[in-house]
């Protein structure tokens, strides 16, 4: 989840809306790469999740990460929440997932080097206090009640408004995790291009990271149960927005888009007012009920734009949202996709060849099927198996023409970070379908085993 925002003086015209995601562009030489993920913290003795407080504890793996590894520390009312160095920050999700969103980089060389590094730091605090750290897509055992509200204002917020709409929002926030990557585009043009093979191309990425075929204890008939929770969580601010296909879809579009989402809250002082449900179009006119009489800074708009939640999104940099948490080697993978697509020209102009012709009803099928059969997926006469590959031979090619060497040259590009794909093109078989073989296969039904067998 993001943190606030800052530096953004008054809104003083319309235009400054869409100018504030125009803004983001950027030329091909300052383009860079963010990653971002999350995993579960649990105690290794019984196997529950991390409270937030106590010698065992998430207070205790971020005090840790502070004291040992110089992090500087992110306060929310007098609790340690967060932690921040050279770009890079640590967040609590709101059930104590503990997220990483990566600094700014140039190579997914580097931002895999601060993965590993960030994941070695954070095992070697667990290993002392007896905690563990896994990768997957949902909470596998624990309940809702298992998993208590980390003391952060927005989620307080958050979580009494999922409460009223959609029957998934409290699921999403506890027991649910992601690694996505951010991107930068060059102009409107690039974005859209950008956004509509983002969106169109997400369920590629849903099949291909699936990795939560277990839900309280037992499997969920699907691949991707988190996928399947983002189905109904809020229709105002989720999934697929058809108007970004529409002929001259760009900044403006996505302006009227997030005017017409209900916002959630206005950060001030140092803490959330509940604006939820609340319009920004009101706001802009100095009639919020929340805060009445005053008027929305920058800051504010880029506060409400994190409140969006669809399968690609844009802010000052696009954000691809379609994947589960999982193993050490695919939190690398998925920049590797991604950039791979979206990062050379000829390969973003193959990927849209791909997913042009498609209507919506296509890529909303495609998003359900990717969710419950992965690899095995099929609609409007796609076969995502196919599909995959395809895009895959695209992402690679991608690569290869970025040409950026790592290992101090003795590595010529990034395409190997596509390997852990590739084997699960080559097999059928993703991090779900080898979970599943192993549940009903030689753990013989004990989902403990996960832990043991799948912690960073």
């Amino acid at each position: 989840m993001s943190i606030p925002q800052s530096g953004g003086g008054p809104i003083e015209s319309h235009d400054q809306l869409a100018g504030y995601l125009a803004s983001g562009c950027k030329p091909r030489s300052e383009w860079r790469i963010g990653t971002e993920h999350e995993k579960f913290g649990y105690c290794k003795d019984t196997l529950r999740p991390l409270p937030y407080e106590g010698a065992r504890s998430i207070h205790a793996v971020l005090s840790g990460l502070r004291d040992r590894y110089g992090w500087a520390p992110v306060e929310e009312g007098g609790k340690l929440i967060g932690l921040e160095k050279g770009g890079a920050n640590v967040s609590l999700e709101p059930g104590g997932a503990l997220e990483l969103s990566g600094a700014q980089v140039e190579t997914i060389h580097q931002t895999c080097d601060e993965v590993n590094d960030h994941l070695r730091e954070v095992k070697s605090i667990a290993d002392e206090i007896g905690a563990g750290f896994i990768g997957l897509g949902a909470a596998p055992i624990w309940r809702h009640e298992d998993m208590p509200l980390m003391p952060k204002g927005r989620y307080k917020l958050m979580d009494a408004y999922m409460g009223r709409v959609g029957t998934m929002g409290r699921v999403m926030m506890r027991r649910t995790t992601t690694v996505q990557v951010n991107l930068d585009f060059a102009s409107e043009s690039d974005m859209v291009q950008k956004l509509r093979v983002a969106l169109s191309l997400q369920s590629v990425a849903t099949a291909l990271f699936a990795n939560s075929p277990f839900f309280e204890g037992k499997p969920n008939g699907h691949k991707s149960w988190r996928s399947r929770v983002w189905r109904d969580l809020d229709a105002d601010r989720t999934g697929i927005p058809s108007f970004v296909f529409d002929d001259g879809f760009g900044f403006e579009a996505w302006v009227q888009y997030a005017l017409d989402t209900p916002m959630y809250f206005v950060y001030r002082n140092g803490e959330y007012v509940d604006a939820l449900g609340m319009s920004f179009r009101d706001f802009l006119k100095g009639e919020l009920p929340a805060l009445p009489g005053e008027k929305p800074t920058l800051s504010d708009w880029a506060d409400h734009l994190t409140t969006l939640f669809p399968e690609a999104r844009i802010k000052k940099y696009m954000e691809m949202r379609g994947a589960d948490g999982g193993p050490w080697r695919r939190l690398c993978a998925l920049p590797a996709f991604w950039v791979g697509l979206l990062y050379d020209q000829s390969s973003l102009d193959a990927a849209w060849d791909l997913a042009k012709n498609w209507d919506q009803e296509t890529r909303l099928a495609l998003r359900v099927a990717a969710s419950e059969a992965g690899l095995q997926a099929e609609a409007g006469g796609v076969r995502m198996h196919d599909l995959a590959r395809e895009c895959l031979d695209i992402a690679e090619a991608g690569l290869k023409a970025r040409a950026m060497p790592g290992a101090g040259g003795l590595v010529p590009d990034e395409t190997h970070f596509l390997n852990a794909l590739r084997e699960s093109v080559e097999t059928g078989k993703v991090p779900a379908d080898e979970l599943l073989d192993d549940y009903h296969g030689p753990w013989d039904g004990d989902l403990t085993r996960i832990y043991a067998e799948r912690s960073y």
